[in-house]
């Protein structure tokens, strides 16, 4: 019998961002490249994550951030996909298209192959809309280390559905 789908370290942080949303009544939506849906998917393993996720955008190829999401096709054009300008269009166009509160947005290169000499494999961009703040939008650039071999892609994109699940966090 399997208790739990995801990682220990995911499914703990899941339960954090159910859990803390919940108490304060807020929604949350993903707008997903990378991670092909993990964090919507590691919060809806938790029992009653319905009060929290509303809703979540699995946007895999550049028509689909378009589409779905309306990210300007020129941002793509010259920023690429892998970009924090992408990033913030993608949790903008989430936020827009949703009634939650906060979106987070998730884009990267989660190998083995792909990367490039300013984009190497390991690199993922964030970034985090809250509704309503004004200001500046938030958006991150990290690079993880997956390592040689064929964990590299899981645990490159463990560590993004990490990074994503702490920016959900009130």
């Amino acid at each position: 019998m399997v208790d739990a789908l995801l990682p220990r370290d995911i499914a703990a942080l899941a339960a954090r961002v159910v859990a803390e949303n919940a108490a304060i009544g807020r929604m949350v939506t993903t707008a997903e490249s990378c991670t092909g849906g993990l964090v919507a998917g590691a919060l809806t393993d938790i029992a009653g994550s319905s009060a929290v996720l509303e809703r979540g955008f699995v946007t895999y190829s550049n028509d689909a951030k378009i589409e779905m999401l309306g990210v300007p096709r020129d941002i793509i054009d010259t920023f690429g996909a892998v970009s924090i300008a992408c990033a913030w269009a993608m949790a903008k166009g989430a936020l827009d298209r949703s009634r939650a509160d906060v979106a987070v947005a998730i884009s990267g290169v989660a190998g083995p192959g792909g990367g490039s000499l300013h984009k190497p494999v390991g690199t993922v961009v964030f970034a985090r809309i809250v509704r309503g703040e004004t200001g500046e939008p938030e958006g991150e650039l990290k690079f993880f280390d997956g390592g040689d071999g064929p964990g590299g892609r899981a645990e490159i994109r463990r560590q993004a559905t990490l990074c994503a699940l702490e920016l959900l966090l009130p």
